[in-house]
């Protein structure tokens, strides 16, 4: 039997409440893996019964609830029999607790975050962890954005959920003094959380709270967790003037809109107008840091609502801080662009050469950046064979288009 109302209350509840019910039902036992299959089991028993049945007036109770259920049944057929007993009162006791301390934390997916960033957690793993267990991602979904293969992904984040479980890592929010040792972590899986659905194969995500929206909220509520922080400042800014941009990245007919040819005027002024007070409120502590940076080299490009200019230059020298505090593949190409666009393309190309060439053997946007330049400056062939290489590359049909009628023109 199918209901459509059924089946998107199922997927709202999924979004808005995977991580919250996730770190509920893995406070006591530590067990993700555990608590990820209850969860499933709850979402497809959602799938069968609601239709029928109708929508329970309170879904996540009701998904908590089945979730419970399961693990307890799987624990008393389970042959680890000396442990059963005391598996079964802490399940018991879960409901309790999480009312007792629900004043906490203002956000339980928060709370999995810092969890996912506990320092005996593998350093690699940490990011895609909280990709998964907060918003429900998959490692085939979230490989592309490591530059991982999703099998090597999905080993690792076995490997950091059995850590947790083996190691009891508490799932309590940290105190104050742990805080800033595990903030970069948290930031760096909000901000992939938001660069996920930023690329998502249709430009937008189509669920009304998308992984855009779902990371901003998530930052809103880490700078007023932290209010004498300037990262997460930083971070939200970054992100606001990313989605201020998002009704120019699309044309009427749906085709792709690089940065430097989208319309302003189709920019959303509120969230430029958040954006610009997020980082200035940032830069008042005086501390500061690569998402204040990146934030700052999206503001720059923001001026030409206003008719200023992208200064070339002033681009590159925020490259070069960035990357002198925080050395990443994507800092580099763009650094490689900024150089080009300042100084010309042979001195981006030497940029992009001087990138060790097993760190970007699959990273699309070196191989576009590539193509553009060898393109700028004459190299047809070998711009032909990098645009070749992009496309290849990318998830994104209008980005495909847009690149084929690049290569197109040579």
């Amino acid at each position: 039997m199918s209901d459509p109302a059924a089946h998107w209350a199922a997927e709202r509840a999924a979004r808005e409440s995977y991580g919250r019910l996730l770190a509920i039902l893995s406070a006591r036992t530590h067990d993700i893996a555990a608590s990820e299959d209850a969860l499933a089991d709850a979402f497809a028993r959602a799938l069968e019964r609601w239709p029928a049945d109708g929508i329970p007036a309170e879904p996540d109770a009701w998904l908590l609830s089945v979730a419970r259920h399961r693990k307890l049944d799987a624990w008393r057929h389970s042959r680890v029999q000396d442990q059963a007993t005391q598996t079964l009162l802490l399940l018991a006791g879960e409901m309790d607790d999480a009312a007792d301390g629900a004043g906490a934390i203002p956000d339980e997916r928060l709370r999995l975050l810092f969890v996912c960033a506990h320092p005996a957690v593998d350093a690699p793993a940490r990011a895609p962890l909280m990709l998964q267990t907060v918003l429900g991602l998959d490692a085939a979904r979230m490989a592309g954005a490591f530059l991982t293969a999703p099998s090597t992904l999905g080993q690792r984040l076995v490997r950091a959920k059995a850590r947790i479980r083996a190691a009891g890592i508490p799932f309590e929010y940290p105190q104050a003094r742990d805080l800033p040792q595990r903030l970069q972590d948290v930031l760096d899986g909000i901000y992939a959380a938001y660069g996920t659905g930023w690329d998502d194969i249709d430009g937008a995500d189509a669920l009304p709270r998308g992984l855009t929206t779902e990371a901003i909220d998530l930052c809103r509520i880490l700078c007023g967790l932290m209010p004498t922080e300037p990262e997460p400042l930083g971070l939200l800014a970054l992100m606001l003037f990313c989605e201020a941009r998002m009704p120019a990245r699309r044309s009427d007919t749906g085709a792709y809109v690089p940065l430097d040819q989208q319309d302003p005027l189709r920019w959303n002024p509120d969230l430029l107008a958040e954006a610009e007070l997020c980082l200035r409120r940032a830069s008042e502590m005086k501390s500061l840091g690569a998402y204040q940076l990146e934030a700052a080299i999206q503001s720059a490009h923001c001026e030409r609502r206003v008719g200023a200019p992208v200064p070339p230059e002033a681009l590159v020298s925020l490259y070069e801080g960035l990357l002198a505090l925080r050395t990443s593949i994507g800092a580099q190409v763009s650094l490689a662009c900024a150089l080009a666009n300042a100084r010309g393309p042979e001195i981006g190309l030497r940029a992009l050469e001087a990138i060790p060439a097993q760190d970007v053997a699959n990273y699309q946007p070196y191989w576009a950046a590539r193509a553009h330049l060898l393109a700028a400056g004459g190299a047809r062939s070998a711009a032909r064979q990098a645009f070749d290489r992009a496309i290849g590359l990318s998830s994104n049909a209008a980005v495909r288009a847009y690149l084929h009628a690049m290569s197109d023109r040579l």
